[in-house]
Formats: structure tokens, sequence, C-alpha cells
């Protein structure tokens, strides 16, 4: 077993047009920034799944523009998560795995399950839903990474819930969101969402200083102090982790700054 996991940087999507400012060479074609951003940055976060399903050929021509080693990572199709009981979306979750997403092949990271503010944690129905993740398809692994944003998730028996079935709990730096810094799956997901583009990493130095030693302690397998969990006395499941860290949302303009930065300071 290795001592430590991949530590991957990204941002939420790769058409942004200040990007074409602050990020993008001047004059640069629509048409090349995927293969542009894939080769500044390890990892991207794919957000327009979120709102309709893609087309196989779509995934397999995204896959085709990436370097080696290059992952995405995935936003499930919002109509499985905003379900009243989730447990009934069987037929939704197997819609969207099977919408192509396995074109990517080894360029798949995790998938991102996004709920709404207003969904609270309901322990059945949840447990349920999870059961309907599968674990690969098409000969391809699957990850799966849970974004709530209801304070109701902030109790151990949602931490066991996950660690139970093996998907990430995606720890959310966010002005609102709960916090969830648990560990649940031998990966780590985060989202970093108080960024401010008068920044030009997107962080401040001391806080990118700070993110840097907690994807390393992560990556290492080991519980970043600082942060809030939620099950204090949950079994840590000590290993090695692969980490996937996204500046998204405030401080947009100056995201992909703030990945090259943090993976600069990784090492």
């Amino acid at each position: 077993m290795p001592e430590t996991g991949t530590i991957r940087a990204g941002i939420g999507g790769w058409t942004f047009d200040p990007w074409n400012a602050s990020f993008y060479p001047e004059k640069l074609a629509r048409k090349k920034q995927l293969e542009y951003a894939s080769r500044a940055l390890p990892t991207i976060e794919i957000n327009g799944t979120y709102y309709r399903d893609q087309k196989p050929a779509t995934f397999a021509g995204w896959a085709a523009q990436v370097p080696e080693g290059f992952v995405f990572s995935v936003k499930a199709n919002r109509f499985t998560t905003v379900k009243k009981v989730l447990g009934e979306s069987g037929e939704s979750v197997s819609r969207f795995i099977a919408s192509g997403i396995t074109e990517l092949g080894p360029h798949l990271g995790p998938i991102l399950w996004q709920f709404a503010p207003t969904k609270k944690f309901d322990a059945q129905d949840f447990a349920a839903w999870l059961s309907l993740l599968p674990d690969s398809h098409a000969g391809v692994k699957l990850r799966h990474a849970l974004e709530v944003r209801h304070e109701s998730f902030v109790t151990p028996e949602f931490v066991a819930l996950a660690r139970k079935h093996g998907a990430a709990i995606v720890y959310a730096h966010h002005q609102t969101y709960p916090e969830i810094a648990d560990a649940t799956a031998d990966f780590v997901y985060a989202r970093l969402q108080r960024g401010n583009d008068a920044n030009e990493t997107c962080y401040a130095s001391a806080d990118m200083d700070r993110w840097a030693a907690r994807a390393r302690q992560w990556a290492e397998g080991d519980a970043p102090d600082g942060l809030p969990y939620a099950a204090e006395n949950a079994p840590s499941n000590r290993m090695p982790r692969d980490v996937f860290v996204y500046f998204i949302h405030e401080g947009k303009v100056r995201a992909p700054h703030g990945a090259m930065e943090l993976m600069r300071r990784v090492g």
C-alpha cells in the first residue's frame, strides 16, 4: 500500500467568460479550452451533467482531449437527488449511470451527488438510496461523493451510513452549508467555496498554507485538526486516500490560480 494518496486540485467546468482574460491565453479558441485547462490542472468537476444528461459521444470526446492521469469528477443529474423519496429513485440513478459517463474510462473520477439545502436527513430513506448506487458499470469502478447541505446531516448516524457504503461525504467550505470533515471512503472530496476574486490565488496565502497541509494529511490518512466532525468517536479507518479539492463559487475568477497554487504547495 502506498504511504500517501494522490492529491488533485481543480475547478468547476472549463468555460467561464472571465477566465478568457484571467486564465486562458489570449484568443484561445473555446474548443481548445478543455485541452489547455487539463494540462494546467489535474482535475475538473463537470457541472453540466447536473442539469441534463450528456451523450456517450460527448464523454468520449472529452476523454480524448485530456492527458494521461487527468481525472474528471461528474456531478450527477439533479432529478435524482431532488426526489421526495430517495429510495424510489432507482430508475433515475440507473439512467444517469448508463448515460455514458463510463466513456471517460480511466479519466472518470468521483460522481458528485448534490442535495438541495432543504433536503433533510432521513436515515431509512437515505440508506435505501445509498443501496442503489453501483460499485461499477461497464467494467469501470465508480466512486460516489455526497454533498449534503442541511444541518440535520451533522450526525454520527449519517457518517456511519456513508462509511458502510464507501461513499465520501463532501467537505464543503461554505458560508452557510454544514461542514462535515469525517472521512468515510478511500478518497476525500473537498469543495472550497469561500474564495475572493481580490486574491490572486483565490484564497489568501495563509489559508492556502492551511489547505495544502490538510490535503497532505488527508492523503496520508490523517484527520486534520481544526475541522468540524460529525462523529468525533467514529473509527478513523486510517489509510492513504486520494484527495480531490475544487475551488468553486466565491472567487471563481481566480479559481484556476487557486488550484494551481495548491498543487504547487503540496509538491
